[in-house]
């Protein structure tokens, strides 16, 4: 699962490339063509997406597939009640070897993510995954790679970039409104019950499901349900769980630190350390309920904390992102954003989002499957920013302050490079 040269070539290559660059494949879907849309993955995010992509005109949504019964039969309700009858399916390669779908929606866990979205690319589909984009950063790099040897339009689900006021606030800081910003800080705050989700045991898993297929390329384990993790009105919880995500630094931490490199240029950091752990959960969640992760950029310096026993922050916000200048601070959530001058004298302004970015995200991934243009997500923008964010995790569990070469897509210490990649189980294989 290492990133082979010819890789890490082809991903240099791009890179040097404007991500406006057209991606012309000689087949242009003209304005009143139909987009024969599928969607992978059906639980909250997956029929989310679902309902902002059938709000689009042109499109149609033709299957829809999981291998949990209740979620693929939910889902389904939900497009009936628009007025679609997608077919459903349970194995995912069934859509990829159908030719007459255009475009893939990826809203699996996020263990499945690479191998779903290469192999998409291989079959001529353009693809739109939810972040983070992968659970290790070669896998990510292979799915820049897999993009742009096969043209295809990707987009990453960071749709915060689509989000009017995001891209305001990445514009003051890039026309130094802010002074010059030399610290900025991303959290998430909260405070829960100790007990989390439980120690359930492990069992026979539900009727309905096809574990195994879930599992897919990640190690065999028995089914426990905070594994599984589908629960009708909380986060999943498997992303709290090694094998198949990275805990709330690429959960929520992607979405922040996403903000931060769009503002700063897509800059990644040259260095990182991390210090946490279970601190207070005693549930059997493996990744840590308390964090602080700090990164080194060229320039300044940012931050991203989580806990789960305290959610006290400036202004009472949750979570967000604070740049700070020598002339102002700025403050953005998606409720919108808030400027805050230096000095005494200074007036604060205020402005309210108008959007999450959801339905503006999915127009802009449409408008590119027909342009053949980069979305504003980029899959190559989202690998920077889950690089990132699992470079923390990196620095965390290797319990070493690494340091990050962009170039070779590695890092300096031999300690840390065993979390950059991970063996698939057979018979799967990432092969771009």
């Amino acid at each position: 699962m290492d990133v082979p040269d010819t890789g890490r070539r082809q991903f240099l290559k791009s890179a040097g490339v404007a991500l406006t660059t057209s991606i012309f494949t000689g087949r242009i879907k003209g304005a009143n063509d139909r987009i024969q849309a599928a969607f992978i993955g059906m639980g909250r995010m997956g029929t989310s997406n679902m309902e902002y992509a059938m709000k689009q005109p042109g499109l149609q949504a033709v299957a829809i597939c999981d291998v949990y019964e209740p979620n693929l039969e939910e889902a389904h309700a939900t497009a009936r009640k628009r007025g679609q009858k997608p077919k459903l399916v349970r194995d995912f390669r069934e859509i990829l070897a159908d030719k007459s779908i255009d475009v893939v929606n990826i809203s699996t866990p996020d263990h499945w993510h690479a191998y779903m979205t290469v192999e998409a690319c291989k079959a001529g589909k353009d693809v739109y995954v939810e972040k983070p984009i992968s659970v290790t950063v070669g896998e990510g790099a292979k799915m820049v790679e897999a993009a742009r040897k096969y043209n295809r339009v990707v987009q990453a689900g960071t749709m915060q970039r689509s989000a009017v006021h995001f891209q305001q606030a990445c514009d003051l800081v890039r026309r130094g409104e802010l002074g010059k910003v030399t610290f900025v800080r991303t959290w998430n705050y909260d405070n829960q019950k100790p007990e989390g989700i439980g120690n359930p045991v492990d069992g026979a898993p539900p009727e309905g499901l096809d574990w195994d297929q879930w599992l897919g390329p990640a190690p065999t384990r028995p089914f426990n349900s905070n594994r599984f993790g589908v629960k009708p009105d909380e986060f999943s919880t498997f992303r709290w769980f090694w094998d198949y995500a990275g805990g709330m630094m690429t959960d929520w931490g992607v979405h922040w630190l996403d903000i931060v490199q769009m503002a700063f240029d897509e800059a990644m950091p040259l260095s990182v350390s991390a210090s946490g752990g279970k601190l207070w959960y005693t549930d059997n969640r493996e990744t840590p309920d308390t964090l602080a992760v700090t990164y080194e950029y060229p320039g300044f310096l940012a931050t991203y904390e989580n806990r789960n026993a305290n959610r006290q922050s400036m202004f009472e916000k949750s979570g967000g992102i604070l740049f700070h200048g020598s002339d102002a601070t700025l403050f953005v959530d998606r409720e919108g954003y808030r400027l805050v001058p230096e000095g005494k004298g200074g007036k604060s302004v205020e402005v309210k989002s108008t959007s999450s970015g959801n339905a503006l995200h999915w127009a802009n991934f449409l408008a590119c499957v027909r342009s053949r243009q980069r979305p504003v997500s980029d899959i190559e923008k989202c690998f920077r920013s889950t690089a990132t964010c699992l470079l923390g995790n990196v620095a965390l569990r290797s319990r070493a302050r690494i340091d990050w070469d962009e170039r070779e897509l590695t890092v300096a210490q031999a300690e840390a490079r065993t979390f950059l990649t991970r063996e698939y189980r057979a018979p799967w294989k990432l092969v771009v």
